[in-house]
């Protein structure tokens, strides 16, 4: 599903006078009306209308790795950038405040409404739409772009989304055990949960959460359904951790809930289609910033970054090396970039991040 808005201005210099300040040319990018559409579609129109979300809960995003963000992308005046990651328009924010121009996407309609609202002073130069950013693509074109300067990836889930109770990411704090980042459609986690049969469960825990009492997890969920339905992120937790003991500061379900919400989501299935797409968008120059917060996520981005940055490839078996056809980005680092010390004190969450970054030749 895309919302729709205005096209995207093509005079570079007309899109400059609608920042913030810049004069007359500012409108709503989602009128009332569009989005009253677009939640009807989704079931949600009572719930927007009658008790906004956004009038009983702080939707928030401190941008993870800003410094580094910013340095990758160089965001300035006649820039467009995309955003496949929108959230709490965190990283978004600080792209326009630099007058560049984005385009962000988000699966979450929460992140479209409340963004929506938050950055409506920089005009038409920030467009939302509603989507995953494996649909990059549709959505670019669905707003008349074919390219832009830099992508910007920040994968994982929100903040907002780890403390609402109810999207059912969090083992803390009871909710109904959803975990779907677009609750307008899909699997939940408890439809996994209660159909899947202890071998897939097995598989699941074990590719996307690493847990090595995988099949412990999944023998005592299968027994427990037999008994009653898992309708609650309480009773599964409840449940794993009597069969995981907790080591460290983590909750012993903590890989299990991981691998459940990367399995309901198809989080790294999407990740392989965006990074491939972003290629399509990007021109010589163009900017690829990818933010990880887990070793899986980071093992895609890496292996698709380094396999196109070899000009030449090697065998023991040939004879001389050969051209790399998949060649087409430059890696101005080989590692990662990782939260600095103050970054982590203010924002604990962003301990685990890390920004790769790649550029298109």
């Amino acid at each position: 599903m895309i919302i729709s808005i205005r096209p995207w201005l093509e005079d570079s210099d007309r899109n400059q006078d609608c920042l913030p300040g810049g004069g007359d040319g500012l409108v709503a990018l989602t009128s009332d009306a569009e989005m009253e559409e677009l939640l009807q579609e989704a079931g949600r129109l009572d719930e927007w209308t009658n008790a906004s979300r956004l009038n009983r809960m702080e939707f928030y995003h401190l941008p993870v790795l800003a410094r580094e963000v910013l340095e990758a992308l160089q965001p300035g005046h006649g820039k467009q950038f995309y955003d496949g990651t929108l959230g709490g328009g965190g990283h978004t924010e600080l792209l326009l405040s630099n007058g560049a121009h984005v385009i962000g996407s988000d699966q979450d309609l929460d992140s479209i409404e409340y963004v929506s609202k938050k950055l409506s002073e920089y005009g038409d130069s920030f467009l939302p739409v509603h989507g995953n950013f494996s649909r990059m693509d549709e959505l670019l074109a669905s707003v008349g772009v074919d390219h832009v300067d830099g992508v910007l990836l920040d994968l994982g889930v929100s903040s907002h989304q780890l403390d609402e109770a109810e999207r059912g990411f969090s083992f803390r704090n009871d909710g109904p055990l959803d975990m779907r980042m677009d609750q307008s459609c899909g699997m939940t986690a408890a439809d996994l949960v209660n159909t899947a049969d202890q071998e897939e469960l097995i598989r699941i825990f074990r590719e996307y959460g690493e847990e090595n009492r995988a099949y412990h997890a999944a023998k005592a969920i299968v027994e427990a359904r037999a008994v009653k339905k898992f309708e609650r992120t309480s009773e599964l937790a409840d449940v794993i951790a009597k069969v995981i003991h907790k080591t460290g500061r983590n909750h012993p379900a903590t890989k299990v809930f991981q691998a459940l919400r990367i399995a309901v989501n198809d989080e790294l299935g999407v990740l392989e289609v965006v990074l491939e797409k972003a290629l399509k968008v990007l021109p010589p120059g163009g900017v690829l910033a990818v933010i990880t917060f887990h070793s899986l996520e980071d093992r895609i981005v890496k292996q698709f970054m380094r396999a196109r940055s070899e000009k030449m490839l090697d065998r023991p078996e040939w004879p001389e090396p050969k051209p790399n056809p998949q060649y087409c980005l430059d890696l101005p680092h080989r590692k990662p970039k990782a939260p600095q010390d103050d970054e982590v004190d203010a924002n604990f969450r962003s301990r685990s991040a890390k920004l790769r970054v790649a550029i298109k030749v």
